[in-house]
Formats: C-alpha cells, sequence, structure tokens
C-alpha cells in the first residue's frame, strides 16, 4: 500500500489561538467552503500545496516540542478534514509522542469521511458559520447540515468540542441569531467553551492578490461593544465564553 501522504499550505511553530496553551499549528491545503470573510482564500484549491507524509510532519514537529509540551498540535486549513486518512495518520503519530491533538474544522466534510479522524483527535475547534441554514449559503457556499451533524456525532461519541463563531456585521452579527445559536448549543454536553472570533479586514488583500472580489468591503469589525452583547447572550444559556 502507498504511503498516505498530505497537502500542507503552511505552518505556524507558536500559535496561542487555535486550541489550549502554545501549539504548532499545520494549515491543511484545500477548502470545500468559500467564505465572505474567509482571511486564508490561497488554501482553498486542493492540488497545491508541498506535499509530505506523517512522518516527515511530525519530525518537523518534534523540533518544537519543548514550546508545545503544554499545548500541542492543531490540524486547520483550509479545511482538515479534507484529508482525514492524512489527519488519522499525523495524529497517530502525534499521540504516539504525547502530544495534544485539536481539528480546527468548519464540519462541512460528510461523516463518512470524517468520522474517524474525529474521532482520533483530542478536541475538535467546530466553526458554527451561520445557525440559519440559508444565510450560511449565502455566507459559505454551503448549508450547516453537516456542520449541526458534525456536532451531533461529538456528542454522541463524549468528544469534547469548542464552538468557534466568527461576528461579522450584517451576516452573523445579529442578537437574534445569537439567541438562536444559544438555544441550539445549551443542552449539547460535548460544548465546552464558544470562542468568539470578531470580523477583521487583514486578510482583505489576500483577495486583491488573488484577483477575487470580496463582498465585504466597506464593512467594519465589530465594536467590542457588540461584542460584549454578544458574550452577554450566550452566557444566559449557561455557555462558556
Amino acid at each position: 500500500m502507498a504511503e498516505i501522504k498530505g497537502r500542507v499550505h503552511s505552518y505556524e511553530s507558536f500559535g496561542a489561538v487555535d486550541g489550549p496553551g502554545i501549539r504548532f499549528v499545520v494549515f491543511l491545503q484545500g477548502c470545500l467552503l468559500r467564505c465572505l470573510y474567509c482571511h486564508n482564500p490561497d488554501t482553498w484549491e486542493c492540488g497545491k500545496g508541498d506535499i509530505v507524509t506523517p512522518d516527515e510532519l511530525v519530525e518537523n514537529i518534534l523540533k518544537y516540542k519543548n514550546f508545545i509540551s503544554h499545548g500541542g498540535i492543531t490540524l486547520s486549513g483550509g479545511e482538515p478534514l479534507l484529508q482525514s486518512e492524512f489527519c488519522e495518520a499525523v495524529i497517530d503519530k502525534c499521540h504516539e509522542n504525547n502530544f495534544h491533538v485539536a481539528i480546527d474544522t468548519s464540519g462541512a466534510v460528510p461523516l463518512s469521511q470524517s468520522g474517524n479522524a474525529i474521532l482520533k483527535a483530542d478536541l475538535i475547534l467546530l466553526d458554527i458559520k451561520d445557525i440559519d441554514n440559508e444565510d450560511c449559503k449565502k455566507l459559505t457556499g454551503m448549508g450547516n447540515e453537516n456542520a449541526l451533524a458534525t456536532l451531533d456525532f461529538c456528542e454522541k461519541n463524549n468528544k469534547d468540542v469548542w464552538i468557534r463563531q466568527v461576528l461579522l456585521p450584517q451576516y452573523t452579527l445579529s442578537e437574534e441569531k445569537m439567541h438562536r445559536l444559544g438555544k441550539y448549543l445549551q443542552n449539547y454536553k460535548c460544548v465546552k467553551k464558544v470562542e468568539l472570533l470578531p470580523y477583521h479586514t487583514l486578510g482583505l488583500y489576500k483577495w486583491e492578490q488573488l484577483g477575487l472580489e470580496s463582498k465585504l468591503i466597506g464593512i467594519d469589525p465589530p465594536t467590542q461593544s457588540e461584542i460584549e452583547k454578544v458574550k452577554s447572550i450566550l452566557k444566559s444559556y449557561s455557555l462558556k465564553v
């Protein structure tokens, strides 16, 4: 059998926002979604990236073992679960070296493809793009059915989840939607935390470089008061924010 190989876009050796502790973040190439706020549109195309084996990747990670010993590894993207077999192999080798492994995913990949990798990971960072299915299609090009099915799968299998929600004015930043999200999540025991990710404009230059037209020109990041309001709403549903 041919050795499994993956396509990697880039690495971050000292990540502090993609899971607990200091983490080595692997950004895998390829994504099903076309999120309007994506700050890495250069990860979308599946056929690009550096081709590596799980052994080569973990050998690279081990160089930073002392820095991430109280954190771990996060497989991100793009959408890492498009390369689910590669993720499984990497997770196995990371566990051999006693690393905590998180997967940062949109949940857009069907569970028939993604389920085994999810079960092997220690933590799932699940991006709920939009709690409204039709608005999710407008925002990302796909509905949220697979993401919500992924959440149910994690609940059934006692897999810890951190929900990630981008706050995008005129799209997801809505008190009504945040109440809907809070009501939806409040009875999930697997949800250990909700992370709010305020929209920012730092990735717009990549859209320009790639010749892509952004629909978000002129939309400003949310204010601190708007962010605090969302926190208050979600906390009212007994969620850790």
